[in-house]
């Protein structure tokens, strides 16, 4: 072979190599760069729906606080149920971009997060209607329970920040 051919065939070799390796370069740094974008978003609507989760908490807490009152306030009680009920609609819209922007994994523990929310709310709901009604008779009772269920609540959101964590941290 002649000398100029080799080295014109080596050039060619070489610049194959060389954008073969640039393509493989450039598709990694864009997947990296996409994943890298995924994570921002995941945790993004997470720290969404914990800060909605808080701020709804905080409004329960209040609402609580005021039933444990011998003779509570219901123009007061009735407030914060307006309160609640506005950051129960902003926990609601965050849960639904948790569930979109995923995984399956994660939007099961938010529905875990829900369903405990759901079953302290209901407690909650049931201690101001009988404020409301001047009944007193299971204020202790629905106290405790509202305190269990409470700690199942706080247990759950726990298990979602753990489960968040897991997921930002992954490049999956």
């Amino acid at each position: 072979m002649d000398a100029g051919l080799a080295a014109l065939l080596g050039a060619a070799v070489g610049s194959i190599a060389t954008l073969a390796a640039a393509i493989v370069s450039g598709r990694a740094q864009a997947r990296a760069q996409h994943d890298q974008w995924r994570r921002q978003q995941r945790r993004d609507a997470y720290a969404s729906y914990l800060s909605a989760l808080h701020d709804r908490d905080i409004a329960m807490d209040a609402i609580l606080n005021a039933l444990r009152s011998d003779t509570p306030d219901l123009a007061d009680v009735n407030e914060k149920t307006r309160r609640f009920i506005a950051q129960a609609r902003e926990v609601h819209r965050a849960t639904e971009v948790v569930i979109l922007e995923g995984p399956a994994s994660l939007a099961e523990v938010a529905s875990r997060v829900t369903h405990a929310s759901s079953d302290l709310a209901h407690i909650m709901q049931r201690m101001t209607e009988n404020a409301h009604a001047g009944d007193s008779t299971r204020k202790a009772e629905d106290s405790a329970l509202a305190a269990e269920r409470e700690r199942i609540l706080y247990q759950a959101v726990k298990d979602f920040r753990l489960a968040a964590r897991s997921v930002v941290g992954n490049t999956n």
